[in-house]
């Protein structure tokens, strides 16, 4: 087996902002950047769990939060070089079963709020940066029954394609991260919200995958935290996917 060299200090005085910073992935990751010499302010609808050098609770469908986040996070930090988009929602049933407020939550948190978080961090990051967004597999080669998700994903990945071009010669870097599924609280809810067990669930998806099993949330962070890093100083706008060897089906 090869083994894992795990200690780095790629991050050190980097100002980071991470949303979604309470979910299964969020919370590893705003622990790997400390550990690797970031500043990182946080941001979800409840933070207070979460050991970060800043805290903005807040709900990202509110516009105007999303558009003050990063000057906030900037005013903390006297900068801005990091942004992780990576909140999400995942919204499952086919179009005949959505309602209004489906889509207004869907696009509102995967699509709406990354674009605003970008337009408002850009700008900030005088001397260069990077951000990666969160998007899905999924976003690339839809599968069944989930459209709003599909779509809402697609648009994050397209948007992360148009501006790793249009900024790249700012030293901005954007790329995106295009997991299958990962093993979080997110996922098992939404097993148990349609009456499953999420255990077997998790174990018949588990059997599914070439690898031998979902993701565990580190495995997408150590992806992150490359494309943030200066070993993907060459990369802009690329779209990395994240499946164990797992088409989407």
């Amino acid at each position: 087996m090869i083994e894992r060299i795990t200690s780095y200090n790629r991050f050190a005085n980097g100002k980071a902002l991470v949303t979604g910073a309470s979910g299964g992935i969020g919370k590893v990751l705003v622990k790997a950047l400390r550990a690797e010499g970031a500043q990182v302010a946080v941001t979800d609808l409840d933070t207070s769990s979460i050991e970060a050098d800043a805290h903005f609770d807040g709900n990202l469908m509110n516009r105007a939060f999303c558009d003050e986040l990063p000057e906030l996070a900037a005013a903390e930090f006297g900068g801005l070089d990091i942004l992780c988009n990576n909140a999400g929602v995942i919204t499952r049933g086919p179009i005949t079963e959505t309602t209004d407020d489906d889509y207004l939550l869907t696009m509102g948190v995967n699509v709406e709020a990354p674009f605003r978080l970008c337009r408002s961090a850009i700008p900030l990051m005088k001397n260069g940066g990077a951000i990666v967004n969160t998007a899905s597999c999924w976003g690339l080669r839809p599968g069944p029954n989930h459209p709003l998700y599909v779509m809402s994903k697609a648009a994050l990945a397209s948007m992360t394609q148009c501006l790793g071009r249009d900024h790249a010669y700012q030293g901005i870097r954007i790329n995106a991260v295009c997991p299958n599924e990962v093993n979080t609280p997110m996922l098992r809810t939404g097993f148990e919200v349609r009456g499953l067990d999420a255990k077997k669930a998790i174990d018949d998806l588990n059997g599914s995958v070439p690898i031998g099993r979902i993701a565990e949330p580190k495995e997408i962070v150590d992806v992150i935290l490359f494309l943030l890093s200066e070993a993907a100083g060459y990369m802009c706008g690329s779209l990395v996917e994240i499946n164990g060897g797992k088409p989407v089906i």
